[in-house]
């Protein structure tokens, strides 16, 4: 069934390529089948495109951890917890905070 999703994603995504929505759809189906090279590369360029796109910066990040690019994962997630600030998006600048003290936690400080 995800890889059913995941070629319904990757066909709206030909119609519609600027779609942040459907890119972000289409990089969490490639985490989900464990091809994350994929999802971190779809990720990468939609944050390029928007940089505005919040919970890329979430998911990316997550996945970085996952693949043990934990200093790729604070900067991400310090990236994206500045957007969230500037945009007084406080739901976002917390779960990036948790992301980062967790990541801390784990990993010792940055």
């Amino acid at each position: 069934m995800p890889e059913e999703r995941l070629e319904l994603i990757e066909e709206m995504r030909k119609k519609n390529p600027e779609d942040s929505f459907l890119a972000y759809a289409a990089a969490l189906e490639y985490n989900k089948l464990g091809e994350k090279n994929e999802a971190i590369s779809i990720i990468e360029a939609l944050l390029k495109r928007d940089p505005q796109y919040l919970s890329a910066y979430y998911q990316l990040g997550r996945i970085y951890e996952e693949t043990d690019q934990h200093k790729k994962a604070v900067s991400v997630y310090k990236e994206g917890k500045e957007i969230a600030r500037k945009r007084h998006d406080q739901k976002a600048i917390g779960e990036l905070s948790e992301a980062l003290m967790l990541l801390d936690e784990e990993e010792g400080n940055w």
